[in-house]
């Protein structure tokens, strides 16, 4: 059995309710799944999880969130090489920029994606929650 960290900041609720798609479609393919807030998730812990899903809202100017997701996140790149990640989030204005410029940073750190990308305008629509469930599916495998 897998074992898949998902990751996750959310400020309206849009960002978790993706990671909860993601928990149900990794463990219906039967992965024990750990749903973390960036406060409770740090590098040490990478080595712990077969997978790892990072998912953070677009926030100003199409950034992450730079309080609690991005120093998280900064700490964890170096152990990306190599592992299988994927990223989601949702967004409430722009072109999705903070996903491409983010996924480039992942692929430069050398992470391994089991899956594109996901990302929403606001509340994760049926399409979405869809993609999600995949995305936790393909996480398990």
């Amino acid at each position: 059995m897998s074992k898949v960290a998902v990751v996750y900041w959310s400020g309206t609720g849009n960002t978790k309710r993706m990671a909860i798609k993601i928990k149900e479609g990794a463990e219906a393919a039967g992965a024990e799944v750990v749903l973390f807030t960036p406060s409770d998730f740090s590098a040490d812990k990478m080595d712990s999880f077969d997978a790892i899903a990072f998912g953070c809202p677009s926030m100003g100017a199409e950034v992450l969130e730079e309080s609690e997701f991005e120093p998280m996140f900064l700490d964890c790149e170096a152990k990306l090489k190599g592992k299988k990640i994927a990223l989601f989030g949702s967004y409430g204005w722009g072109d999705g920029e903070w996903m491409r410029n983010w996924e480039e940073t992942c692929r430069k750190d050398g992470a391994y994606f089991v899956d594109d990308y996901v990302i929403c305008n606001e509340d994760p629509d049926e399409e979405a929650n869809e993609a999600c469930r995949s995305m936790g599916q393909a996480l398990a495998q």
